[in-house]
Parts: C-alpha cells; sequence; structure tokens
C-alpha cells in the first residue's frame, strides 16, 4: 500500500470528539447567555466553525460535539449549518450533551467528558480518538498530526505550538520534548514556563488537541474516574501521570514549508477574542477566512446584500481596512481597521476605529466608537463617544486590561434607568471625551441628551 491509501484507512478509523462545552466566563457579557465555542468570529462564522471546519477539510466526517454550559444557541447552530454533513461531506454529526451516562454530574473536565460518553465511542469502534478543543481559533490540517502519531507508534500525540514565555504563563499547558518528540513532562499553566533550549523566550504549549489509540484510552479514563482527587482532566491529570509508562509524543503544529510557526489563538479574554479580529485585517496571510483551499464554513444562512452609500449630504464613506458580513448598511460614515458582521447598520457621520461589531448592531448617527466590542443586538445613540477607556468607565462599560470596552445594551439602557448625578472629578470627562468641562459641571448635564435618545430609541 502506498502512503495515501494507508492516510486514507487511518482517516477512516478515527472519530473525532470536539468539546464544547467551556464556559468562558471570562469573556464577561459575551457569554452570560451562549456558549463560548459558539461566539461569532469574523463576520461570518462562530468560534466552533473553525475545528469543524479543519476537520472536514482534512477529510474527517465522524463527529461528535459534546455540550454543556448555555448550549440551546450552540446546538441550534449545530442543527442548521452542520446537521447537513452527511448529505455535503459523507459523514456524520452527533452532539452529545451531558446526559449523566456514567455518573449523576455535569461533565467535571475535560477527560470526565470523553468517559461519561465511553459507550458512545466504544459502538462506533474507532482504532484512534481525536479529542479536540472547540474554542480555538486556528486553520490546520489534522490529517499531518495522524500521520505522525501513527509513525511515531504513539500511544497518546499532543498537539503544540510554539509560543512566547511570558504568553503561555499561568494561560496554557506547556510540554517539554526530547529529540525524537516524545513527551518528558508536561505542566499546566504553569508561572514559570520549561523554555525551548533552541529558542529560550518560547515554549511548547498544548492547543488542547490529542489523538490518542483507542484502547489506550478507555483503560486511561477508567483508571482517571477511579481517582478521586483528580479534576478529570486531560492537561491536570491524565497527561502527567501517564508520560513515565505510556508513549505520549509531541506533533508541532508547523506551516506548509515546516518552518513557519502557523497562526493560533485561544480567544478566551475580551483582549485575546479583540486582538484575533485585528490580526483578522492585518495578518491576512496568517489567517485567511477566504482561502478557497482551507475554507472556514461558517453560516449557511444569508441575508441581504451589504449597501454602502452616502447620507443625507451625499457624502462619502470612508473605509480603510474593514471585513463586511452580509445585510449591514453603511452610510456616509468613517469605519477603519474594523469588523462588521451581518445585519449592521451604521448611520450619517459616525466613526469607527479598531472595533468588533457583532450581528445586528445599530450605529446612530454621529456616534463614535474606538476600541470596543459590541454586542449582539445593541444600539448606540446617535451622537455617544466611546472613544476613551475612562469615558467608558465612567458610564459602567466594562474595560479590559489592555484597554478594549465591551458595549452591552443593558448598560445603554441603565442610562434611563439610574439618575447620573454625581460630583465630576477635578479633569471632568465630556462624553466626547474631546475637552474638559469646568469642575461644577455634573454628570447630570452631560448624561441627558443620552437619556433622551434612548429612551425616544424605545
Amino acid at each position: 500500500m502506498n502512503a495515501e491509501i494507508d492516510l486514507q484507512q487511518i482517516i477512516e478509523n478515527t472519530m473525532v470528539l470536539v468539546l464544547a462545552g467551556g464556559q468562558g466566563s471570562r469573556l464577561k457579557a459575551l457569554t452570560e447567555t451562549r456558549a463560548k465555542p459558539v461566539l461569532e468570529f469574523g463576520s461570518h462564522c462562530r468560534i466552533i466553525d473553525f475545528p469543524l471546519s479543519n476537520c472536514v477539510n482534512s477529510g474527517l466526517n465522524r463527529i461528535a460535539v459534546l455540550t454543556q454550559y448555555k448550549s440551546q444557541c450552540l446546538i441550534r447552530h449545530l442543527m442548521q449549518h452542520w446537521g447537513t454533513l452527511n448529505n455535503s461531506f459523507g459523514g456524520r454529526l452527533d452532539i452529545l450533551p451531558a446526559s449523566q451516562q456514567q455518573s449523576e454530574s455535569w461533565y467535571q473536565g475535560t477527560a470526565d467528558a470523553c468517559f461519561q460518553n465511553i459507550e458512545y465511542i466504544k459502538a462506533r469502534a474507532p482504532k484512534y480518538v481525536m479529542i479536540l478543543s472547540g474554542d480555538h481559533v486556528y486553520q490546520m490540517d489534522y490529517r499531518k498530526l495522524l500521520a505522525e502519531h501513527v509513525k511515531n507508534g504513539a500511544e497518546m500525540t499532543v498537539s503544540c505550538i510554539e509560543v512566547p514565555t511570558k504568553n503561555a504563563a499561568n494561560q496554557l499547558g506547556v510540554l517539554s520534548a526530547d529529540s525524537k518528540g516524545q513527551v518528558t513532562a508536561f505542566d499546566e499553566k504553569p508561572s514559570k514556563p520549561h523554555p525551548l533550549l533552541d529558542a529560550p523566550e518560547y515554549c511548547l504549549a498544548s492547543m488542547g488537541n490529542y489523538v490518542v489509540n483507542a484502547e489506550v484510552l478507555y483503560r486511561l479514563l477508567k483508571a482517571d474516574a477511579k481517582a478521586l482527587e483528580s479534576d478529570h482532566d486531560f492537561g491536570k491529570n491524565v497527561i502527567p501521570n501517564i508520560i513515565e509508562h505510556h508513549k505520549v509524543f509531541a506533533h508541532r503544529f508547523r506551516g506548509a514549508d515546516g518552518c513557519q510557526i502557523p497562526y493560533w489563538r485561544d480567544v478566551g479574554t475580551i483582549d485575546s477574542y479583540w486582538r484575533a479580529h485585528m490580526d483578522l485585517l492585518n495578518n491576512s496571510d496568517m489567517l485567511n477566512l477566504a482561502d478557497p483551499s482551507w475554507p472556514i464554513w461558517g453560516s449557511a444562512l444569508s441575508s441581504a446584500p451589504t449597501q454602502i452609500r452616502g447620507g443625507a449630504q451625499k457624502g462619502q464613506c470612508d473605509l480603510n481596512q474593514i471585513l463586511i458580513g452580509t445585510g449591514c448598511q453603511l452610510n456616509n460614515c468613517r469605519i477603519h481597521h474594523t469588523v462588521l458582521s451581518s445585519n449592521c447598520t451604521v448611520g450619517d457621520g459616525a466613526s469607527l476605529q479598531g472595533c468588533v461589531l457583532l450581528p445586528d448592531v445599530t450605529i446612530e448617527a454621529g456616534a463614535k466608537l474606538k476600541n470596543v466590542i459590541v454586542d449582539k443586538g445593541v444600539t448606540i445613540p446617535a451622537n455617544l463617544a466611546i472613544d476613551d477607556v475612562n469615558i467608558a468607565k465612567h458610564f459602567g462599560f466594562s474595560v479590559s486590561e489592555k484597554g478594549v470596552v465591551l458595549i452591552t445594551q443593558n448598560v445603554i439602557d441603565s442610562f434611563a434607568d439610574v439618575e447620573l448625578h454625581f460630583d465630576v472629578p477635578q479633569k471632568p470627562l465630556s462624553v466626547r471625551s474631546i475637552r474638559p468641562l469646568p469642575s461644577e459641571v455634573t454628570a447630570r448635564k452631560i448624561a441627558r441628551p443620552i437619556v433622551r435618545t434612548a429612551l425616544n430609541e424605545r
């Protein structure tokens, strides 16, 4: 048999488990009512569309998605946009909510999620099980991971990527491997990651993706389930406990040339979610959603065409480095370095800089936004300017460590629900954050025009 036929057989003997039960609490209001993997990304898709698209593009079509927290929106997305996997790609996608098959508990960790579905896995009789995180943004050919796993005679292979040690500290699982690639140590979110010998400023971080021989996986899951002190997590417990007695290898995620470090990002915080969108605008060669050779299959539902037109004064839109979803309406506005999801409207004279707009957002005339994420369905009142972090905090918006503002409808609505009257600091800030006001001016005078606008729009 040639290598191509062997690889095809490996693919046919592989089933995929996508872990999509993450709570995503660090994303704050963005995940209050929905699971992190179903959060919109890049104007036309959801985060979970990345691992699912990678599977389809890699020829893997036996897939199960494990869901847990606030999963209604996620399940609806999977049914609407991935339920036709069998007809479109000759495969099958199953949805596995936490159903207490092995215990009365919800999924306690990544390993427990797999253990509670062990009978489901056995019934499909795979030779290899690929376990993927459902909440990372990247484009990866899983065939290379599978081929390397079999070539090494590994029992388990951990997919990893080189990242700066400062970025991995307290955030990612970190591996150490010998010259042959066999894992010698695994630390879950260490404060001082072990650096690479050939690149001391970098370390080898786990991507949360694994390939395990099925028979080995069954034994590991059963042993972990019996360990009373375990958190039942692959990174915290399973991998560190088996590397001495099992053949665990590291697969380095590399570009097509074998040298370049590809794009991969954990979008689990407001800052990383915003930065990934800016990367999409600035590094299209690293993360290209329009690549016909490796498409990210997003929403199959198409709304009206995008309209770009002059406003009341017959001006022109000033657009620079933006990504626009379907059904948007842009009216005589200025938009730079911004991602607009579907069905967004930007009014006359509005200005957007470094923004991420989720679907169905309305920006009314004259509004100014900078370095913000606007949640789904939010209406920004006319002439409201949130272009300074102090102004954002002044009005109660959530601001990240790096100054990204999260705008939600409930905070905007609160302008009309509470009496905004308090002493202004010695250097008072206007809503426009352009000019200081006299110290005796109160926030009530600043807020009243916005209150009227918000009330009128209701």
